[in-house]
Parts: structure tokens; C-alpha cells; sequence
């Protein structure tokens, strides 16, 4: 079954693991040590990972090394833009209101 990123990013520790994986790559055992669960959890929830996309794994030499494939997150900033767009436009009205209520306020104090 392939995963998509929402299913990857559902998890806490799996959002985790992307935060530490983006700042450097790092070996299996260098995410698992960084976790206080077990190998086999970190291991489980690094193969959702690659499952969709979201980690690639880079062999250098003897160590592989995975990395974070940020473009695959793109389809969770899209679906969360509206949402985005729509919250500031609330917030911007709100302003708006808070500001005109202020004015009415100063002019009273006169």
C-alpha cells in the first residue's frame, strides 16, 4: 500500500523524525539514538517515511544517510494555503474592527 504524506505527517514522532532528518542527514542509528523508543518503532515509522516519499536514503560508503525530500511537503502547504489565506483575512477584519472601535473611543475621551 503507498502512503501519502498526510498519513506520514499524522504521527508526532514521524514529524519528528523530519524535523531532525531536514537540519542534517543522518544514519538509522543517529535518528533512532535520538528517540527514547525502541529501534524497531523508529525503523517502522522511518519506512512510512520513504513509503511516501518523504525521506530518501543516500549511500555513502559502508553508512546510508537519509534525507528529507521538502517538495513532497508542498502537497500539504497547497492543501493548507486557503486555510491560511482564509484565517488572515479574519484576522485582518478583526483589525480592522478593534482599530475602528479604538478611534471611536479617543474621539469619545475628548
Amino acid at each position: 500500500m503507498r502512503r501519502d504524506v498526510f498519513q506520514a505527517i499524522a504521527d508526532p514522532t514521524r514529524r519528528d523524525i523530519i524535523g531532525l532528518i531536514a537540519k542534517s542527514p543522518m544514519t538509522p542509528n543517529a535518528v533512532a539514538e535520538s528517540f527514547d523508543v525502541s529501534r524497531q518503532a523508529i525503523s517502522k515509522h522511518i519506512q512510512i517515511l520513504l513509503e511516501c516519499g518523504l525521506l530518501t536514503i543516500n549511500p555513502q560508503g559502508r553508512e546510508r544517510y537519509y534525507t528529507v525530500q521538502p517538495k513532497k511537503l508542498a502537497e500539504v502547504a497547497d492543501w493548507i494555503e486557503p486555510f491560511r489565506k482564509m484565517w488572515e483575512d479574519r484576522f485582518d477584519r478583526l483589525d480592522n474592527i478593534i482599530n475602528i472601535l479604538k478611534n471611536e473611543n479617543h474621539g469619545n475621551q475628548k
